[in-house]
């Protein structure tokens, strides 16, 4: 089991991912903006971020680099999708950190898969 970090604004899709990440095993905190998120890490970090990019408040980008600064060893996913540049915004969030991303939308089991390859063995 690995503490989890979701950042999302989409609160149906976040809601989802978090039941399918608890199912699994894993222990889930939930942030709806990426500055709620950052500011959650910080008072208790967890094994795993996963982040949107596309948000208000502050979008994920800013979000990875962060995290980076505070706690460079943090593994994280960056997930974006239903915008024109979704595509530039992923490619930027795997130069920046982001071990994994994953284009909206995305199964359950990629989402699975990808959690099992980004987390440190003695957390999964």
């Amino acid at each position: 089991m690995a503490r989890i970090l979701l950042i999302d604004d989409d609160d149906a899709l976040r809601e989802i991912l978090a039941v399918v990440l608890t199912r699994a095993g894993h222990a889930v905190t939930q942030a709806n903006t990426g500055k709620k998120g950052v500011a959650l890490f910080l008072a208790e970090p967890t094994e795993l971020v996963i982040t949107d990019l596309i948000m208000p408040d502050q979008e994920g980008i800013e979000t990875i680099v962060q995290l980076r600064r505070h706690h460079p060893d943090v593994a994280i996913i960056a997930m974006s999708g239903g915008v024109s540049n979704s595509g530039m915004y992923l490619n930027l969030a795997s130069k920046l950190g982001a071990q994994r991303v994953l284009g909206k939308p995305f199964s359950m089991n990629d989402l699975l898969t990808a959690v099992t390859e980004v987390l440190p063995k003695t957390a999964g």
